[in-house]
């Protein structure tokens, strides 16, 4: 069922649509044919940023930063802000790159004449931005066709569990968005978004990185301008505590002392990663710590010879992923996830609620650390009348699932044909007239 409002659009659909989820980390992107049945294959994850290197002197758009071997000091522009595209001049030129030009891969090269477009975005778009987007994805590029919407409420296309043969959306179902921006609370209906009940926490995967960043260069080195290497570091060693309260304890098992009053650290927490010299290797790499290697001073190494630097990590490891539970750790009034989610449910019928608790899908980078589910529901039972039924589950990919859930939906033919707005129209009824109508799917 399409969202509410729409009337069926006068021109036929074509074969081809460039689904595209646009993320401030990562484009996700794929072709989808009429009638199709398409999965996590079909879509390619490609960097949304251009990278300037100040030690090789090259540039790289999005997909030729695989090509990097030196990510040392690496500066990055990166179009998306908070979830929304700011700067048209970079994502054109990653768009001319990725999609269209003959550096596309296969499986995503396009003619856009000839070609649908369903742009996915954040919620709570400023119009003057929608309005950017709208005039260049159709004065610019000259798509074919175009549908704009918040991404994760596609989502409800998903196959529900048990499987159903039926095309419409999930009746209820609450999606918790923690991405590379921020964290959002989405509750759909029938496959509107119910736009009272959102909410929104500005902790995503850049603060974190950006803590990591700081956490690192006050106690070990200055890392300030290794944005790339710290958010390896980060993906590869981070965990969020099972609990509140062993979160405080593991405080205490990683926690030094005072000068004069130096302790023993717990070596099952902390681990030392050693970092890429950019010469024999260029990624990093965690192993158990090493009380002994690490009083060893830099200057005591060899200075012929292959020498190791290594960071080691203890309390960050847990620290910094806690900040979506507890962002006031760093002073950011806010409730954590779980507070979010309440507050977001409260504006709704006790009826409604119910089902939402029932089915509850996290989505997003950060629920890929080890432990993040698990703390959610932990945190939200308390929450939960006892009577009620709380579900939460983790997307079987959640980098890709927006994107499928999207891809399903446009794979319907007839779905697809009542929601988009073709230039022809565009063209006779102008930007006002299409944001109005692109509005009609929320409540």
């Amino acid at each position: 069922m399409p969202p509410k409002g729409w009337k069926k659009a006068s021109a036929a659909a074509p074969a081809k649509t460039l689904v595209l989820d646009n993320g401030a980390y990562t484009l996700k992107a794929g072709l989808v044919a009429a009638s199709a049945n398409p999965s996590y294959d079909d879509c390619h994850v490609l960097p949304n940023c251009i990278a300037r290197s100040v030690r090789d002197r090259r540039t790289y758009v999005s997909s030729e930063l695989y090509q990097c071997r030196d990510f040392g000091e690496l500066a990055f522009r990166r179009p998306v802000e908070k979830g929304f595209i700011v700067n048209w001049e970079a994502e054109k030129a990653i768009w001319e790159h990725e999609l269209l030009d003959e550096t596309a891969g296969e499986g995503l090269r396009c003619n856009p004449k000839d070609t649908n477009l369903l742009l996915m975005e954040k919620p709570n778009c400023p119009k003057e931005l929608q309005k950017n987007c709208d005039e260049i994805v159709f004065e610019q590029f000259e798509f074919r066709a175009y549908y704009r919407c918040v991404g994760p409420i596609l989502n409800a296309y998903h196959p529900p569990i048990p499987p159903s043969l039926s095309s419409l959306p999930q009746e209820c179902l609450l999606i918790i968005d923690t991405s590379y921006s921020d964290t959002t609370i989405l509750p759909l209906y029938s496959g509107q978004l119910i736009q009272a009940a959102v909410r929104r926490l500005t902790v995503g995967g850049k603060l974190l990185t950006n803590y990591l960043k700081e956490l690192a260069s006050l106690r070990h080195y200055n890392m300030m301008e290794e944005t790339y290497l710290l958010n390896e570091i980060k993906e590869a060693v981070s965990f969020v505590a099972p609990s509140a309260q062993q979160y405080t304890t593991d405080l205490e098992r990683t926690w030094k002392g005072r000068l004069g009053d130096k302790r023993a650290i717990d070596s099952s927490i902390v681990v030392d990663y050693v970092l890429p010299d950019y010469e024999g290797s260029i990624h990093g790499y965690a192993r158990p710590h090493d009380p002994v290697q690490s009083r060893m001073r830099r200057g005591l190494q060899p200075l012929q010879g292959p020498r190791e630097d290594v960071l080691p990590l203890g309390n960050e490891r847990f620290a910094v992923p806690e900040l979506l539970f507890r962002p006031t750790d760093i002073g950011i009034q806010e409730a954590g996830i779980p507070g979010a989610i309440m507050e977001s449910l409260s504006v709704l019928p006790e009826a409604m609620k119910a089902a939402m608790l029932t089915n509850i899908v996290v989505v997003g980078g950060n629920s890929l650390i080890p432990g993040f589910i698990e703390r959610l529901e932990s945190e939200l039972r308390p929450l939960v009348p006892t009577e009620y039924l709380l579900n939460v589950s983790k997307a079987e990919d959640p980098i890709k699932h927006n994107w499928l859930g999207a891809a399903r939906f446009a794979s319907q033919p007839e779905l697809l044909k009542e929601v988009l707005v073709s230039k022809a129209e565009y063209d006779e009824r102008g930007s006002t007239w299409l944001a109005k109508k692109f509005s009609w799917g929320e409540r």
